[in-house]
C-alpha cells in the first residue's frame, strides 16, 4: 500500500484576489505561508517518507515547509503542474466572464468539453497529472509520500480515484493547504480524507521555517 498525503498548496495573491493562475509562477503570499506553517505543525508527527511538489513555486515552497520537521528534501515534478489557462492566466473571474462569457458559461458547465484560449484540454491535464501520480506510486510501494500541487490536478486525482468523470470536479472543493488521504493497493484507490483544513480552524501553532 502507497499512502499519498495529497495536499493544496498555500494561499497566493492572485487566491486572494480570485486571479487564474494556471502556469503562471506566483509565489505564496504571508498569509499562504503562515497556512503551511500550520500544515506542517499538523503533520510533523506522520511518517512521511518522501515530498514532491509541482515545479510552480507556490507549491514547491508550501513542500518545503511542510517537509521541514521531517528533514527531508521535496523532489520538483512539472507533471503536477496546474492546468495550463492560456489567455485567461491572470484574469479575475469577472473579468474572464465579461471577455469570455460562452466560453466560461461552457467551462464551468462541462469542462471536458471546453477548449480553452491557449490553454490545455481537461483530458490532457488528467493524462499529464495521472502519468505523475502512477510514477509515485509505483515507486514508493509501502512507503507515505506527501505531494503538494494544485486545486485543479488535485480534483482531477480524486476523480480518477473515484472513477467518476471527470467533467464534474467542480464538484469536489479544495481550499488552500487542504488535505486529501489516498491509499493506492495496487490500482485500487481508497479515499480516507478529503478537502480537510482542521489545521487553519482548530488554530494550530505553524511551524517557523528559519
Amino acid at each position: 500500500m502507497t499512502r499519498l498525503y495529497l495536499i493544496r498548496h498555500g494561499e497566493t495573491i492572485w487566491n486572494s484576489e480570485l486571479r487564474y493562475q494556471g502556469h503562471s509562477d506566483i509565489p505564496l503570499s504571508e498569509a499562504g505561508k503562515e497556512q503551511a506553517g500550520r500544515l506542517a505543525a499538523r503533520l510533523a508527527g506522520e511518517q512521511i517518507d518522501h515530498f514532491y511538489a509541482s515545479d510552480l513555486s507556490r507549491a514547491f515552497e508550501t513542500a518545503e515547509i511542510i517537509a521541514a520537521p521531517h528533514g527531508k528534501a521535496v523532489q520538483k515534478m512539472e507533471l503536477l503542474r496546474e492546468t495550463k489557462f492560456g489567455a485567461w492566466e491572470g484574469l479575475k473571474f469577472t473579468e474572464i466572464q465579461e471577455r469570455f462569457p460562452d466560453i466560461w458559461a461552457k467551462w464551468r458547465e462541462d469542462p471536458r468539453a471546453t477548449v480553452l484560449p491557449e490553454g490545455e484540454s481537461l483530458d490532457d491535464v488528467a493524462e499529464r497529472v495521472m502519468r505523475g501520480i502512477s510514477q509515485i506510486v509505483e515507486l514508493h510501494q509501502d512507503e507515505a509520500v506527501a505531494v503538494v500541487g494544485h486545486g485543479g490536478t488535485i480534483r482531477l486525482i480524486l476523480s480518477t480515484a473515484l472513477d467518476m468523470d471527470i467533467r464534474y470536479i467542480w464538484r469536489i472543493r479544495q481550499d488552500n493547504t487542504a488535505l486529501n488521504i489516498i491509499d493506492y493497493y495496487g490500482e485500487r484507490a481508497i479515499i480516507s480524507l478529503v478537502n480537510d483544513i482542521g489545521h487553519l480552524e482548530l488554530g494550530i501553532p505553524k511551524v517557523v521555517m528559519r
